[in-house]
C-alpha cells in the first residue's frame, strides 16, 4: 500500500512539474527542440572533457603497456634467438666432439688390435721356436735311438744269420762273416 501511494505521489509531482499546454502531451526532454542548444552544448563539454582524459590520461597508459609489453616481446624474442643459436653452437660442439671420440675410439681399438696381433705373432713365434726345438730334441732322440737299435738289430741279425745257416746247412759261419753280411744287406736296403 506504501509503494502504490508513492507512485500516485510521482504521478501527482511530474504533472505539476510539466507545463501542460491545451491537450498536448509533453514530450521527451532530450528530443524537445527547445533544449537542443542546451544538449549540444553539454555533448561538446563532455566529449571534449572525455577526449582530453582519453588523451592525456588512459591512453597514453595503454600505449605504454603496450610498449612495454611490445619490448618485452623483442627481448624474449631477442633471448630466444640468442639461445636457439647457442643450442645450435653447442650441439656442432657435441657433434663435433662426439666424431672426434668415435675416431680416438677407432683409433685405440686399431692399436689394441695391432698389440694384439704384435703380441700373439710374438707368442706363437715363441712357441713355434720352443716346438722346433722339441722338434729338434726329439728327432735327435730318435735318430739316437735309431741309431742304438740298429746296433742292436745288426748283432741281432748277426746272431740270428749265424742260427739260420747253422741250420740249414749245419755249419755255423764266423761271426765276423755274418756280420759283414747283415752289414751288406742293411746298406742295400
Amino acid at each position: 500500500m506504501a509503494i502504490a501511494s508513492f507512485a500516485t505521489l510521482l504521478a501527482g509531482a511530474a504533472q505539476a512539474a510539466t507545463p501542460g499546454l491545451s491537450g498536448e502531451k509533453a514530450s521527451f526532454p532530450p528530443f524537445d527542440p527547445a533544449h537542443f542548444a542546451s544538449n549540444l552544448f553539454w555533448l561538446a563539454i563532455t566529449f571534449g572533457a572525455l577526449y582530453w582524459l582519453m588523451s592525456k590520461v588512459a591512453l597514453p597508459r595503454l600505449g605504454s603497456v603496450l610498449e612495454e609489453r611490445a619490448e618485452t616481446i623483442g627481448r624474449d624474442l631477442d633471448q630466444a634467438t640468442q639461445m636457439q643459436a647457442k643450442a645450435e653452437d653447442m650441439a656442432q660442439a657435441y657433434e663435433k666432439a662426439l666424431a672426434e671420440a668415435r675416431k680416438n675410439a677407432q683409433g685405440i681399438a686399431q692399436a689394441a688390435r695391432e698389440t694384439g696381433a704384435k703380441e700373439s705373432d710374438a707368442k706363437r713365434h715363441a712357441t713355434e721356436a720352443e716346438l722346433a726345438g722339441k722338434l729338434a730334441k726329439a728327432e735327435a732322440s730318435i735318430a739316437k735311438t735309431k741309431t742304438k737299435a740298429m746296433g742292436n738289430v745288426r748283432d741281432l741279425g748277426s746272431d740270428i744269420a749265424v742260427a739260420i745257416v747253422a741250420k740249414l746247412t749245419g755249419q755255423a759261419p764266423s761271426a765276423t762273416e755274418a756280420a759283414e753280411a747283415v752289414d751288406q744287406a742293411l746298406t742295400q736296403g
